[in-house]
């Protein structure tokens, strides 16, 4: 087990470019420095929490590999605490976890093949097309009980999601979009529920095999993607997955292509293959970079 002089160690080597309150503050000027230094740190507030985040789950994986991995070696832990102290030895820490997941998730992929044969999940749901034609006139709902579900959860909160309210939500019965100038924001409820960071990479590697024609035998094509219509993986406003627009406001044949085709057609089978963790994805797109 890691002793908590390990723990120390860890603790100063991540966090020792971070600022730090000063000594003898009241509790009221303390809450005050820590939102001056959320909101001047470069990227504003959310990237300080973001960035919080990714360093907190580096100490935990440090920490297990202490217990049970390679750096129960002194030697080698030795040296990833000298290595986690610097920015660029950061990047290398994780660009190291990262492979090391691929090769997981590689080894995973031969043993599904090994073991099933190809199965498709149904879709995860039907949608109402009295909803869908709603979003595509721009009406929207305002926040209602899934909104208030997913902002209500702790992951949320924590990072801050809805600090501030969205320019427009509309509300289906598989979740919601929250929509910004030139972006809809796709926020899934079976996907929160099951942790909305596991499913970042799935549900990019979802839309990838449906735009990009690499369907499994017998599927049919994926419809064309207009022009301007571009995806981002969901991490920046911590959704399932996001939508960007070339123009704002959305040209109106984009917002019903995202209304009849995304949501009516796409989303539905994007969202039952990420949820399915037998699902096998193509390795190819599943390369985030």
């Amino acid at each position: 087990m890691a002793s908590d002089l390990d723990t120390v160690r860890v603790l100063r080597a991540l966090f020792n470019d971070l600022p730090r309150a000063p000594q003898g503050l009241s509790h009221e000027a303390t809450m005050d420095w820590i939102r001056r230094t959320m909101t001047d740190y470069p990227g504003g507030d959310l990237a300080y929490t973001l960035e919080h985040i990714t360093r907190n789950s580096l100490l935990d994986i440090v920490l297990r590999l202490r217990e049970d991995g390679h750096l129960k070696d002194d030697a080698a832990f030795d040296q990833a605490v000298e290595q986690l102290s610097t920015p660029e030895g950061r990047k290398t820490f994780m660009d190291w976890i990262i492979n090391a997941q691929k090769s997981v998730d590689a080894t995973a992929r031969l043993l599904n093949r090994a073991k099933r044969a190809w199965s498709e999940p149904e879709p995860l749901f039907v949608a109402d097309p009295v909803a869908v034609n709603r979003f595509i006139d721009n009406r929207p709902t305002g926040p209602g009980a899934m909104f208030t579900e997913f902002s209500m959860r702790d992951d949320a909160r924590e990072v801050g999601v809805f600090d501030t309210e969205p320019d427009a939500v509309h509300e289906f019965d598989w979740g919601f979009i929250a929509e910004e100038p030139g972006a809809w924001n796709i926020y899934v409820a079976e996907i929160w529920r099951k942790g909305t960071v596991g499913h970042f990479d799935r549900m990019l590697g979802a839309w990838r095999l449906e735009t990009t024609h690499a369907l499994p035998e017998g599927q049919l094509h994926a419809p064309h993607v207009p022009p301007g219509l571009t995806e981002d993986i969901g991490i920046t406003r911590f959704c399932a997955f996001t939508l960007h627009a070339k123009t704002n406001p959305a040209d109106p044949d984009v917002r019903r292509w995202v209304g009849e085709v995304f949501i009516t057609h796409m989303l539905p089978v994007m969202a039952a293959r990420a949820l399915d963790e037998n699902y096998d994805f193509p390795a190819r797109v599943m390369e985030l970079n």
